[in-house]
């Protein structure tokens, strides 16, 4: 049996997006409580009844975690401009080597905006 599962994440950051129109009240510092979804497909094991161990997902994402939470985003590298999309493809390309079964990623920058990534 295949299944897809999720971890959810919620972390504090602010940013400013540099490349929007001049005046856009996106070009302005601000913060958002980013919500994350990591995705992740595969077989679930015959034994342990999971595809994998929602600790070992948390314990894989904990590092870039701390280098989201409570940080202003545009100063990572790769987060110069720090759009949802963009950061979406950031954590995925972060997490995917250590977690291969990851199938998408979610970011939510506020209740009703946000954007699912998928890879290449």
């Amino acid at each position: 049996m295949t299944c897809e599962i999720y971890k959810d994440f919620i972390f504090e950051a602010a940013h400013h997006l540099p490349n929007v129109p001049a005046g856009h009240k996106c070009g302005r510092l601000h913060g958002h409580s980013f919500f994350v979804r990591l995705y992740v497909k595969g077989e679930v094991d015959a034994t342990t009844g999971w595809v994998i161990d929602f600790g070992d997902i948390k314990q894989i994402f904990a590092p870039i975690y701390d280098r989201l939470d409570h940080y202003y985003l545009n100063d990572i590298e790769g987060l110069e401009n720090p759009t949802s999309e963009v950061l979406a493809k950031w954590i995925w390309l972060q997490v995917k080597p250590a977690l291969p079964q990851l199938s998408k990623v979610e970011i939510k920058e506020t209740c009703t905006a946000g954007c699912i990534y998928v890879g290449e």
